[in-house]
C-alpha cells in the first residue's frame, strides 16, 4: 500500500520565517530533553498559539525530524543521562537546515523512505486493521501504522516502520525435525523478542514503547549490550542506546484495538494529543485548559462526536476553522 508523503508538498516557495524556524527547532530538542515536564509542554503550547508562523514552523520541525531522525536518541531519555550541548547544537543546526531546504534534501532521503511506503501492511490516519499470520499470531494495527512481516526457516520477524501494533503471538506449530523459530519485533531503536505473550509496541519519534499484558518480552537496544526482560503488567520505553526501568502497564493501553480511548483523570492536553492521532489535520488545545482532567471511554471511530461532547462536561468550546483545523479553547 502506498501513501502520499506530506514532504512531497513542500516546494521552494513554502518559506518560513528564519527566527520561527530556529525557535521551533530549539523547542523540539527541548521537548525531547524534558518529555514529561508539564511546564515545558505548557510553554510550548503558548509559543505555538502566539502566531500562525510559529505553528507552521512547529509542524515542519516535527515532520522533518520524524522523517530524518535528526534528534539524538539520548535527548529523549532524560532519565538515563543528559545530552551534551554539542549534540544539542548539532540537532538544532540540522533541523534548521532541513526545515529551510527540505525539497533538495528530500531527494536523498527518498530511497530510505521507500521501504516504509511499500510496507507489507499499513493503515491510514484513523484506520485500524486486524491480521492473522500463518503461525497463529494475531496482529492489530493502530492508526497510521506500517510494518513488514518476514517469516523464514529460522525466525519470525515483524519490522515496525511507524505507528503501533498489538501482538498476540501464536504457538508456531512445527514438525518434530524442525527447530523453534523465535518471534521478533524490530524498530529503528532495537529488537523485542516475544516469550509467548500479548504485548503492544509503539514507535514514538526516537523512542519505542512496549507494554506487556501476558507472558514476557526481552528488549535489546540497537546500540547497547544491555537487555531487559519485561513481565506481564509492565511497560517501558527504550532508545537505540538505553532502556528505561519498567513501570506498571496502563490497563487501558490496548483498548484502542476495541476502538476506545479510555481516560482516567487524564490531563486534557494529553487526551487531545492522543485523539489527534486518529484524525487528519491539526487539533490544538489552548494552554489555558491543558491541565483540566477528563475521564470516560470515547469512541475513536468518530472523533468529531468526541469533540462535540467535551463542552458538556468541561468548560471548553470547540472552534472549527476548517474541517482539518480545530482548536479547543476555554469557554
Amino acid at each position: 500500500m502506498h501513501h502520499a508523503d506530506s514532504l512531497n508538498g513542500m516546494d521552494q516557495t513554502d518559506k518560513l520565517d528564519r527566527a520561527a524556524v530556529r525557535e521551533a527547532a530549539g523547542w523540539l530538542v527541548r521537548l525531547h530533553e524534558e518529555r514529561q515536564n508539564a511546564q515545558t509542554l505548557a510553554a510550548l503550547a503558548r509559543w505555538r498559539a502566539s502566531s500562525e508562523e510559529h505553528e507552521r514552523a512547529w509542524q515542519r520541525a516535527q515532520l522533518v525530524n520524524d522523517k530524518f531522525g535528526l534528534i539524538p536518541a539520548q535527548l529523549g531519555m532524560p532519565v538515563l543521562g543528559h545530552a551534551s550541548s554539542s549534540s544539542r547544537r548539532r540537532a538544532i543546526k540540522a533541523l534548521v537546515l532541513l526545515m529551510t531546504f527540505v525539497p533538495a534534501s528530500y531527494v536523498a532521503y527518498r530511497h530510505s523512505a521507500w521501504r516504509e511506503w511499500t510496507a507489507d501492511y499499513a493503515t491510514r490516519t484513523g484506520e485500524r486493521r486486524s491480521l492473522s499470520l500463518n503461525d497463529g499470531t494475531e496482529l492489530e494495527l493502530n492508526t497510521d501504522t506500517a510494518l513488514d512481516v518476514k517469516f523464514d526457516a529460522v525466525q519470525r520477524l515483524i519490522r515496525l516502520h511507524r505507528g503501533e501494533v498489538l501482538i498476540d503471538t501464536g504457538a508456531d506449530p512445527r514438525r518434530a525435525d524442525e527447530s523453534f523459530r523465535p518471534f521478533w519485533v524490530q524498530t529503528r531503536q532495537g529488537r523485542i523478542r516475544a516469550l509467548g505473550t500479548r504485548f503492544v509496541v509503539r514507535r514514538d519519534h526516537d523512542i519505542t514503547r512496549v507494554q506487556v499484558y501476558d507472558g514476557a518480552v526481552e528488549v535489546q537496544p540497537a546500540n547497547a549490550g544491555a537487555r531487559q526482560v519485561i513481565q506481564a503488567g509492565q511497560q517501558l520505553s527504550f532508545s537505540a542506546e538505553a532502556v528505561q526501568l519498567p513501570r506498571p502497564v496502563d490497563p487501558h493501553g490496548a483498548d484502542w484495538a476495541r476502538g476506545l480511548l479510555v481516560a482516567q483523570q487524564m490531563p486534557l492536553g494529553e487526551f487531545i494529543y492522543e485523539l489527534a492521532r486518529y484524525r487528519p489535520g491539526l487539533l490544538r488545545c489552548d494552554p489555558a485548559i491543558v491541565d483540566l482532567r477528563i475521564s470516560g471511554a470515547f469512541q475513536l471511530d468518530n472523533t468529531d462526536q468526541v469533540l462535540a461532547a467535551l463542552p458538556a462536561t468541561l468548560p471548553v468550546q470547540v472552534v472549527y476553522r476548517t474541517r482539518f483545523w480545530v482548536s479547543l479553547t476555554a469557554a
